[in-house]
């Protein structure tokens, strides 16, 4: 039985990610931007919070940690390589390693490059996947800690998981992400279709930060950095992919 799923809107633009495994009633949440919207829903939906995973140590992702601990007493996960600049951990992770949740187990995947020690969690029963500020939906994370060869690794990690997994990231940065990418690969119509499409979506209230992983290796430019026709328009012919993939996160820097 998949995991139940509840996208949070967190402070201006976060979201944090509600999850509930229905045998044993266990229920985590992904990153805490803040504990007020958590509570609510765990309220409205009757779930009793019992653990707390944390993707990198940005505190618009930690802010709401340890009030939601002390009012719920949920564990609290995170990398064990950012164990000094987070909340303290009852559980510090390295990748690969497993987080179990009732019946289903996820997985820590290491995603350095918009922090060093980011990680994502995957939960392949449930073709779900917590990218954070890694892999976002029409984009990428800015390098603030990283270099572009770390994001490209992490990014190319993140494309060998099943076309068919949600990806989860943790902003709407839809508008500005859609944009430049309509900017760089102005030729391409199922760009085209999932910008009219978020803008339904929108309309209609729908989180805008989760989509497919075989839609992202559509639409997002990022995933498209080994495409030819893509650097034959930038000048990049001959060009590696990590060298592409440098150049389209150069010129979204400055977008």
């Amino acid at each position: 039985m998949p995991l139940e799923m509840r996208v949070i809107p967190c402070l201006r633009d976060n979201y944090a990610y509600l999850l509930h495994e229905p045998q044993s009633g266990r229920t985590a949440v992904v990153d805490v931007p803040d504990q007020a919207p958590i509570l609510d829903m765990l309220a409205a939906t009757g779930w009793r919070l019992s653990d707390i995973l944390i993707t990198h140590h940005h505190d618009d992702h930690i802010g709401g940690v340890p009030r939601l601990r002390e009012d719920t007493g949920a564990q609290v996960w995170g990398a064990a390589a950012d164990a000094h600049r987070l909340p303290p951990l009852d559980h510090a992770l390295a990748p690969g390693d497993p987080v179990p949740l009732g019946a289903e187990t996820g997985t820590v995947i290491d995603v350095p490059g918009h922090t060093i020690g980011h990680i994502a969690f995957h939960f392949p029963d449930s073709r779900l996947a917590f990218t954070a500020d890694s892999l976002m939906a029409l984009g990428c994370g800015r390098l603030f800690e990283g270099t572009p060869a770390q994001m490209w690794d992490s990014l190319t990690r993140l494309m060998d998981l099943p076309d068919d997994t949600r990806i989860c990231s943790g902003h709407d940065y839809s508008k500005a992400n859609a944009a430049f990418a309509r900017s760089v690969d102005p030729d391409n119509p199922d760009l085209e279709a999932r910008i009219a499409q978020m803008a339904r979506d929108r309309d209609e209230g729908a989180p805008m930060a989760v989509a497919t992983l075989a839609l992202e290796k559509a639409t997002n430019p990022f995933l498209r950095a080994g495409q030819g026709y893509l650097k034959a328009g930038h000048g990049k012919s001959g060009e590696t992919d990590l060298a592409m993939f440098a150049h389209l996160r150069g010129l979204k820097d400055t977008f």
